[in-house]
């Protein structure tokens, strides 16, 4: 993380004992202590304190490991709806949901939105000299060498982005990380790489400077539930305005996929949680959103904080009927040869 969120996460001591004396509240944190997810957590417990009326003490509990599916799993299983426990996780665990992870025993479709942080993705290609960031340009490249991690991750969303443009790929998978890919890609071993997450501007900065071009992102949530263009990167189309869908399946399962790799972090409260509590956190996340050392974390880390309304719509592009869900794993069975873990 970048000097702002350093600088909003300078907790008093304490931020993550509970004390039993003063009715705290509780934030699930999908991740261990001090990883990305829990640093975000600490900043924005640290703003909704100031913001929730009466100021209460606001605890956070890590839980689980950095993909965010066993703090999800506690916060569908293990929490009371009382208004009292909210959870903060990472976009990845809608990723595991989508692709049908054995260890995922939530819903997120249920979830009660309260803030996000979201983030760019922009696909990045090395197009034949002198071609312009199009179609044209990527069918010229067929099959297209994508740099990939695995189904479940991110990449997910340019695996699909690129089936229902109906162009074909040929997927270099194990390259984890954004190091790894800008390395394949300088050495002419892929042809493309999704940048996606935190500091994607910066993230691009190596793959240009090895010939790289953006040609496509994937576009910014609104609360109305359409499609934006990318605030970091004014005049570049989003996949759904690059070309038409190939099917109906593609495109749904595109955009669900999408609306998850856009997700840096989101903070929600379970099912069935208090009207009254739903209100007040809500409203709390509008106020901490604009705090500035919120506003200067997110700044520096190139996230785009949200309210309740637009994680509202991200959630809801990921409300498949279960047959779509089921063709999507079908899919990545038969074109990829991928098993859920």
């Amino acid at each position: 993380m970048m000097s702002g969120l350093a600088a909003a996460c300078l907790a008093p001591p304490g931020l993550h004992a509970a004390r039993a004396d003063d009715g705290a509240l509780t934030l699930l944190v999908a991740g261990p202590d001090g990883a990305q997810t829990s640093r975000w957590g600490d900043a924005c417990a640290l703003a909704l304190q100031a913001a929730l009326p009466g100021g209460p003490n606001l605890m956070t509990e890590p839980v689980g490991g950095l993909d965010g599916v066993t703090g999800a799993n506690r916060l569908d299983a293990l929490v009371v709806p009382d208004g009292k426990t909210a959870a903060i996780l990472p976009g990845s665990a809608l990723i595991a949901w989508l692709t049908g992870d054995s260890r995922v025993h939530f819903d997120p479709t249920r979830w009660v939105p309260l803030m996000a942080g979201g983030s760019s993705g922009v696909l990045v290609a090395r197009l034949p000299a002198g071609a312009p960031p199009s179609l044209a340009s990527l069918q010229a490249m067929s099959p297209l060498r994508l740099a990939v991690d695995q189904p479940q991750s991110n990449d997910l969303a340019a695996l699909l982005a690129l089936a229902r443009l109906e162009l074909r790929t040929a997927p270099v998978f194990g390259l984890r990380d954004t190091g790894q890919k800008s390395r394949a890609f300088a050495a002419g071993e892929v042809d493309a790489v999704l940048v996606s997450g935190e500091n994607v501007p910066a993230d691009i900065a190596p793959l240009t400077a090895s010939g790289g071009v953006p040609v496509f992102s994937l576009g910014s949530q609104l609360a109305d539930g359409s499609i934006g263009g990318d605030p970091a990167f004014p005049g570049l189309a989003d996949a759904t305005r690059f070309g038409g869908a190939s099917s109906t399946f593609l495109d749904t399962a595109y955009r669900a996929a999408a609306a998850a790799a856009r997700l840096d972090f989101m903070m929600v409260f379970p099912k069935l949680t208090d009207p009254g509590a739903i209100a007040q956190w809500q409203a709390a996340a509008s106020n901490a959103i604009q705090m500035p050392g919120l506003v200067a974390a997110a700044s520096a880390s190139s996230i785009n904080l949200q309210p309740a309304p637009v994680l509202a719509a991200a959630l809801a592009a990921l409300n498949l009927v279960p047959v779509e869900q089921s063709d999507l794993q079908a899919y990545l069975v038969k074109s990829f040869g991928w098993q859920p873990g």
